[in-house]
């Protein structure tokens, strides 16, 4: 009986984990760059100590987030300032502590100071070190390698005047790099526990698409049908739970008879 009640509630709190990653996906469909995650395996209940070694808890070792960084469906939108990252690719940003952290969010813009950031408030970050700036006024044009151009505006109507290099963007293949998703939605190097870092460079070539933005790789249909598959899961729990407690009543009622 115990046996029983210990299985199915080791899968309903498995479940749990489940349906939170779940919904976090559903909730970001439309969030673009966002890339699905998932968890790392499971460990044994009982190590060391008392108790059963045979029993398995089914529990994720942590909660690091792995990025899945598979594209998500590419949207053309001709505006200079938006990337699409190729393969693997990741841009790299600072942080809230200035370190250096990364994402697959393209929606560039120029703030009020001129520091080039994503729209969700990330400063972008340039390969000499620091934000990466732009002067006041005129238009910025990003190559696929990453190198930043600025053209002033009169002297890009004239055509007098060559574009200035500014910078160059933190482009990184990942794809020899295992990621986790940080609290703040950045990724990072599994293992540096928030301080994020720099990574070593893949294999490919890290480049992007200028005047195009890349979607969310989550799919709905496939999000929907696993979390009813979760519910019919976390359901079939209960009753097991609910079915061993009337058991050990009636064993109960059977002893006190007899």
């Amino acid at each position: 009986m115990d046996k029983l009640v210990f299985t199915s509630l080791s899968g309903a709190k498995t479940g749990t984990i489940q349906r939170t990653m779940l919904t976090n996906d559903l909730a970001n469909i439309s969030t673009v760059g966002f890339k699905r995650a998932s968890f790392q395996r499971a460990i044994p209940a009982q190590l060391d100590g008392p108790g059963f070694p045979v029993r398995f808890q089914p529990l994720v070792e942590n909660r690091t987030d792995i990025v899945n960084l598979s594209p998500g469906t590419r949207m053309d939108t001709g505006n200079a300032l938006d990337v699409a990252f190729n393969g693997q690719t990741v841009l790299g940003v600072l942080g809230e502590q200035g370190e250096i952290a990364f994402t697959r969010r393209g929606d560039l813009r120029v703030s009020e100071l001129g520091f080039i950031e994503t729209s969700n408030g990330h400063l972008v970050a340039s390969e000499g070190g620091g934000p990466l700036t732009v002067p006041e006024g005129g238009s910025v044009n990003i190559t696929p390698d990453g190198t930043v151009f600025f053209n002033a505006t009169l002297a890009e109507a004239a055509g007098a005047a060559p574009p200035v290099l500014v910078g160059q963007l933190v482009l990184r293949d990942a794809s020899a790099t295992t990621l986790q998703r940080r609290l703040d939605g950045l990724f990072e190097e599994i293992g540096a526990n928030g301080l994020g870092g720099d990574i070593a460079p893949g294999p490919e070539v890290a480049s992007l698409s200028s005047g195009a933005l890349e979607g969310s790789n989550v799919n709905p249909v496939e999000v929907l049908v696993s979390l009813m598959d979760y519910y019919r899961s976390f359901e079939t729990q209960m009753k097991i739970i609910k079915s061993a407690e009337e058991l050990d009543q009636n064993g109960s009622r059977l002893i006190q008879t007899s």
